[in-house]
C-alpha cells in the first residue's frame, strides 16, 4: 500500500521552510508551519543513511529524511500544545545523521501518531 510522505522543505523557492505533503496519487501540498498543525497517523520515520552521512561529513544538504504515514489531518485552528508535554523528534544530519527521540536513534521506527508544532515534530 502506498503511503503519504511528509517532510520539511528546505529547497529554495516559494515553498522554502514549508511542510511538503505528497500523496500516493502524486498530489503535493505545501503548508506554512505557523498556519497549520499536521497530525499524522500510522507513521514511520525514514532516513537515507548514506545521504545523511555525506551531509554529516560536510556534503551539500539534500533530501534524506521524511515521515511515511497512512493519514494526515491538517488542523488550521485549535492547535494541540504538543511542545509543552510531548517528546520532540530531532533530525539534523549536520549534527547527527539519524532521527532521534530522547537521545536514542529511532530511524525506521513506527509510531501511532506524530504531530507538528511549527517546524518541529512531536510524539503524541
Amino acid at each position: 500500500m502506498a503511503r503519504i510522505k511528509v517532510r520539511f522543505n528546505l529547497g529554495r523557492g516559494a515553498n522554502f521552510m514549508k511542510w511538503k505533503v505528497q500523496y500516493p496519487n502524486g498530489e503535493v501540498q505545501y503548508y506554512a508551519p505557523s498556519e497549520v498543525q499536521l497530525v499524522m497517523k500510522g507513521c514511520q520515520l525514514r532516513n537515507h543513511k548514506g545521504v545523511a552521512k555525506k551531509i554529516f561529513d560536510g556534503g551539500n544538504k539534500t533530501v534524506c529524511a521524511w515521515v511515511l504515514c497512512d493519514e494526515v489531518v491538517i488542523n488550521t485552528s485549535e492547535f494541540l500544545q504538543l511542545d509543552t508535554y510531548c517528546h520532540k523528534f530531532k533530525y539534523n544530519p549536520r549534527v547527527q545523521p539519524n532521527w532521534l527521540l530522547g537521545g536514542e536513534v529511532v530511524d525506521n521506527n513506527h509510531y501511532d501518531t506524530i504531530g507538528s508544532v511549527d517546524c518541529g515534530l512531536y510524539l503524541i
